[in-house]
Order: structure tokens, then sequence, then C-alpha cells
């Protein structure tokens, strides 16, 4: 066996087909949620605008009350206030942020509270009209019941995190039928890691929701669509639609926040902020009412250039006016439906002007771009858009567009719509994905091999004297007793021996009457028997990242390496001085700048490379 044998492209884990069967099971749960939190969307639009208790699927734009509608959403929001009042708060806002913070800040644990209030919340807030999603509440709902599940059994906070996120992305993926892009969905938004102990649970989790979903759903894409392949002078109109759904992005999220502000200055309790926010959605639905409710037909109208652009336009206003005061107010509901409609909206506007391509294919390009940008999540928008049409000739414009719309937002906003929230609650979260150098690295790269150790039969004066003294080389020795380690000695633990024997000595010359002699000096102790413990020790094939946690954990500087921890022989010792090695590789990959030219092309002249190297020291 070579000696590189132990290194592995991803780390092993014991566990991980346990944690899968877990997920399977919660892959089906959320499937059955978003069941019964569309059918409570149904039921509630039935209430609400046609007095009819029915599980059918009607849309509220299509009522008959007249001025009446404008109270409608207004008792919703007077509701679902009193229920997060005095039910749990968990379940106002869209559900994302709060998956977010509780994964981060929470150890993935969340109520059964949640699991059962935040589907029958935002069921009668959609039901009566708000303007809002069933996406961010099933992932809400989801990830309660992953987070339910998991502490019914004796895991860790991360592997209670993966349950959390599995719950989600299947939730997602009954929603809508796009596992891949729940998956994705969890890599760039929710997980905050790329491990296979993590990935293959959520992905296994969605892939059972997505054929489960076929019970409930049927199969087929949600906005069936076939556009035509792109032209080259497609790429400067994608260049276009990516920038202006990036403004549009910008604008619904700094919008959004300012009128939170709003909200909050009010010297209401924010029990009754939902019902206000209901009061702008019945005026809006009164004016336009196909933007009342979720509008997946609205947005299905807008893929297939059904809606004139007068249309268009008016339901980009109101819509975006409706939903950037609900959520404003604090009510339950999800941001990724009413993101299609506008980034679509915004595309019909567009697709009268850009050249390229047919119109129907920027609405389609708008609303990924837009919830791209949004979400601050482009792979997740590009397949999303993707699996809501299966529309293959797409993915070039796209992929153009979506990414310049996230470029633009990454450019101009400091968080996305999901963790500004969280940020206003008190915690940064950084979104950047890279390999810990610590991690990349393993002991026997760092480790100082040349060991001088102190044998278990040498006195504790002895040790002093030699070892700590004026000539001490070392902060520390390990210790041995036939080659193998017992541990680690320092000054430290010999001072306080000396202390000991100098106490001693003083008692016993303040008690006369007792005999000097019988008084055992502690200072002929032997090294060997101040370490009874069991060693703490690191193994060669053990990573950098996991012997800085040892240290930190222990509260040691340096431990020894040994050849097994059955033997414990001593190869080696690894100091918090030799784990900051593969930083200094980071460092010159990120910081130092470097140029590489030729000079002297003469006949007669060699080739030589010259390297003209700047050292960016700012870090």
């Amino acid at each position: 066996m070579s000696l590189d044998a132990h290194k592995r492209d991803f780390s092993s884990n014991a566990r991980l087909p346990g944690i899968s069967a877990l997920a399977v099971v919660i892959g089906a749960l959320s499937t059955l949620a978003a069941f019964v939190l569309l059918s409570l969307i149904h039921l509630f639009t039935n209430l609400f605008f046609y007095g009819s208790f029915s599980f059918a699927d009607h849309s509220p734009a299509l009522n008959t009350l007249g001025a009446w509608v404008v109270l409608i959403p207004v008792a919703g929001g007077l509701i679902v206030g009193m229920m997060a009042r005095y039910g749990s708060e968990k379940i106002r806002g869209h559900g994302i942020p709060e998956a977010i913070e509780a994964i981060l800040f929470g150890k993935s644990r969340m109520s059964p509270k949640v699991a059962l209030l935040k589907p029958l919340s935002s069921g009668i807030v959609i039901g009566s009209g708000g303007p809002f999603g069933a996406e961010g509440p099933i992932i809400m709902t989801g990830g309660a019941l992953g987070s339910l599940l998991a502490q019914c059994f004796k895991v860790t906070a991360a592997e209670r995190k993966t349950l959390l996120v599995a719950g989600a992305a299947a939730g997602m993926t009954a929603v809508f039928g796009t596992p891949v892009a729940a998956v994705l969905l969890a890599v760039e938004l929710l997980l905050f890691e790329w491990r296979p102990r993590s990935f293959l649970p959520v992905a296994l989790a969605c892939a059972v929701a997505g054929f489960a979903r076929a019970l409930f759903f049927g199969t087929g894409p949600l906005f069936p669509l076939q556009t035509a392949e792109p032209s080259a002078i497609s790429l400067i109109s994608c260049v276009v639609a990516g920038l202006l759904s990036g403004v549009l992005a910008s604008g619904l999220s700094t919008a959004l926040y300012k009128v939170e502000d709003l909200f909050a200055r009010l010297p209401l309790h924010w029990m009754w902020w939902p019902a206000l926010g209901g009061l702008v959605v019945g005026i809006g639905g009164f004016v336009e009412p196909r933007a009342l409710g979720v509008g997946y037909d609205v947005i299905g109208d807008l893929l297939h250039q059904n809606i004139a652009l007068q249309l268009a336009v008016a339901l980009l206003i109101v819509k975006a006016v409706m939903w950037v005061i609900a959520l404003g107010s604090g009510t339950s509901g999800g941001v990724l439906a009413p993101l299609l409609m506008l980034g679509a909206g915004l595309g019909t506007v567009l697709s009268h002007v850009l050249p390229g391509n047919e119109p129907a294919l920027w609405p389609l390009v708008c609303m990924a771009a837009t919830l791209g940008a949004t979400l601050g999540a482009p792979l997740t928008a590009i397949v999303f858009a993707f699996g809501l049409t299966h529309d293959a000739n797409a993915l070039l414009p796209l992929l153009a567009a979506t990414l310049v719309a996230h470029g633009f937002s990454t450019v101009v906003m400091k968080r996305s719509i999901m963790t500004e929230k969280i940020a206003r609650r008190g915690y940064h979260i950084y979104r950047e994905y890279g390999i810990d150098p610590l991690e990349r690295h393993y002991v026997d790269e760092v480790m100082s091999r040349t060991v001088e150790a102190i044998d278990a039969n040498v006195t504790v004066r002895d040790a002093l004297d030699t070892y700590f003294g004026a000539r001490q080389k070392r902060r520390a020795y390990p210790v041995i007793r036939n080659e193998a380690v017992l541990g680690v000695i320092d000054r430290a633990a010999l001072e306080r021996v000396r202390e000991t024997a100098a106490n001693a000595t003083a008692n016993t010359s303040a008690a006369h009457d007792a005999p000097r002699d019988i008084v055992a000096d502690p200072l002929d102790m032997r090294i060997g028997d101040l370490l009874l413990d069991t060693p703490v020790v690191a193994l060669q094939h053990e990573t950098c990242r996991l012997i800085a946690t040892r240290l930190a954990v222990h509260g040691l500087e340096r431990l020894p390496v040994v050849a097994d921890r059955k033997s414990l022989r001593l190869t080696g010792i690894v100091s918090r001085s030799d784990l900051i090695k593969p930083s200094l590789g980071y460092f010159e990959e990120e910081h130092k700048r470097e140029r590489f030219r030729y000079i002297g092309f003469g006949p007669n002249t060699a080739r030589r490379p010259v390297a003209a190297m700047q050292k960016d020291t700012h870090n």
C-alpha cells in the first residue's frame, strides 16, 4: 500500500446509507405536504371568493364580488396576523430565509408548530388573494418535516441540516416538478457545502418527490414551451435582457426592505400589518384581478404571448406593488411564483423590441434571469426555467441572460433578497463556496518528522534541568514509554509540580513535629506518572482541518503524530504553526499577481520566459 492510499476525493461517511434512507421517507412526506398545501390554497380560494367548500382549482380573478373583493385579502391578513402572534412568529415571511436561519444559527431544529401552521397560514393568505407562490411555504414546511423526523433519531446537527434541506428541496420538487433545480437550490442557497454526505440524501429525496408527485399532480412540464434555436444576434439581446432583469431584481429587493422599514415605524403591533398589506392587495385585485393569487395561469399566458402589451405592463406594475407591500407587511407567502410572473412580464414588454429570436423566448429568459438575480442562485434559475418548460432551445439564451443578471446584482447589491432579512436580525452570511486549504492537506504533509521525545522514566527534576532549562529548544515534548506515546508535557505542567514541591517543603518546615524524611519529593516523580489520561494524538492520514478542530476542542497547541491508535508509535509532531502552511499557498494563489512575457525575439536569440511579479499584500 502506498503512503497516499488514505487520500480520497471525498471524505468517507459510514452513516450515509442511514441518512439516505431517512431522506427517502422525507421525500415522500414532503410530496404529501405539497399536495395538502395546494389543496388548502384551492379550498380557501373557493371559500373566500366563491363561498363554496371545494378543492377545485379556480382562479380568484374570475370572482364576481365587485368592490367587495378589496376586503377579502384584508380578512386573510388579519387571520394570519393573529395566527403568527398567538401561534408561532416563525410563520411570517416567505420561508426560505427562515429555513436558512434555522440551518445556520438554530442547529436545524424546527418546531411542530411551524410544520402545522405554515401551510395553513399560507393557504389562507394565498387563498384570500395574496400575490404569492406556494414554493416558499412548502420549502419551510418540508424543511420542518425533515427537521422533526431527524429530531426523532440520534443524529448530528450536520445530519439534521441535511434532512431539513432534503425536505425543503423535495417540497419544491413536488410543487414544480423540477427535481434537478431543487437540488441546485439546495446547493446554492441552503446546504452551504458541496459534499456527498449532504448532496446525495437531498438529491435522493428530490428524486423520490419527483416520482411521487405523479400520483397527485400528473407528469409533464408545468408550462410546456418550444422556441426556435437562437441566432447569433440573440447574444446582444440576452445581454440587454439580463441587465434589465438585474435592474428589476435589485429594484424589487430594495423596495421590499424599504417597505419593511416603513411598516416597522407604524405605531401598531406587527399582528395588524398583514391586514394593512391585504388592503393594498385588495385594491390591486380590484384594479387588475389577474394579479391576485399564485397566478400560474398568468405565467403560462405570458410565456405563450397570450397577453397584450398594455395588459402585461399593467400586470407588471400592479403585481409588483401588491407583492412588495404584502410581503413587506410580514405575511406568509413565497417569492418564486411572483418573481416568475414579474420577470415574464418584463420579457413580454421586451419581446416587442429585442431582435434575434421569436418573441416567445424573452418572457422565459427574463423570468429566469430575474429569479436568478433576486435569489443569488443563477444555476437554479437556469435549470428551473428548463424544468418548467422543457425548452432545450432556450438553454443558451437562459445561460447568457441569467449570468449577466446575476453579475449585475452581485455588483450593485451587498446581499440577496434572502440573506438581507437574516442580516437585519444580526447574522451575516457569506455565500461563496471554496475548498478549505486545511481540508486539502493532510498531517503527513505539514508535520515535523524529526522529534525529540522524553522517556517516561525521566524525573521531573531532570526534565526541568535538561529539557526546560536555559537551553530549551521546544515549548513541549512528547513523552514515550517503549516507543508508545503517553502524551505531551510542557513547562507549565512541570512548574506546577515544582510549586507543589515548594508548598510541601514549607508545610513540613512549619510542622516541627513531622519528620522530614517521610515526605516524598514531588520533583522525584517520573514524567510518565503525570500522564494518566488517554493521549490525544493525530494520525498521518487525517486532514489538517480535523487536527485544527481537535486542537481547539482540547485547548492544545500541538499533537504527537502516531503510526496507529493501537501501537501509538511516535512518527512526528504537528503544531498550530504547522497548520498555517496550507494557508500560505492559498495566499499566494489569491494575492500574488504574476505576468509572464517573452523577450528577445531576434533570429539568434533564444526565447526566454521572464516573469514580472507583483505581490498584492492586501488580504
